[in-house]
């Protein structure tokens, strides 16, 4: 397991993914103690699953409906 401070981990990210990368342990400290773990995930291979959150999220009846009042503030700020 390599731990490394913030400044490092600033100067040297390249590495320490491809470390990262190749099975190693990688922390991120501050002051000292670790705040972040660096660790491989297969971002492009990832794939999405619909209906993932069916259920978990839902949308007022009204939503797409906006008072004048409403649409000039996001217009006019």
């Amino acid at each position: 397991m390599l731990k490394v401070n913030m400044y490092e981990a600033k100067t040297q990210l390249s590495k320490l993914v491809e470390r990262a990368l190749a099975g190693e342990t990688v922390l991120i400290a501050k002051a000292g103690v670790p705040v972040v773990r660096l660790v491989p995930t297969s971002i492009e291979n990832r794939q999405r699953r619909p209906g993932l959150l069916e259920g978990k999220i839902r949308m007022a009846p009204d939503f797409d409906q906006s008072s004048e009042e409403i649409l000039a503030e996001f217009e006019n700020w």
